[in-house]
């Protein structure tokens, strides 16, 4: 149950990050950017959730 509650924890941080970066007033090519990362920083923290790291 644990485990559950970290990735619904995880996906709701991720969801709120992208929102709040789309409310930025920032260059297209810039706000993509931030975007790519952040949804890596996401896979990789589910990753870790589920114990493939």
């Amino acid at each position: 149950m644990g485990i559950l509650i970290g990735i619904l924890i995880t996906f709701l941080v991720i969801v709120l990050v992208l929102w709040l970066i789309n409310r930025l007033p920032l260059d297209g090519k810039t706000k993509q950017i931030v975007q790519v990362v952040v949804i890596i920083i996401g896979i990789v923290s589910l990753l870790r959730y589920l114990a493939v790291f």
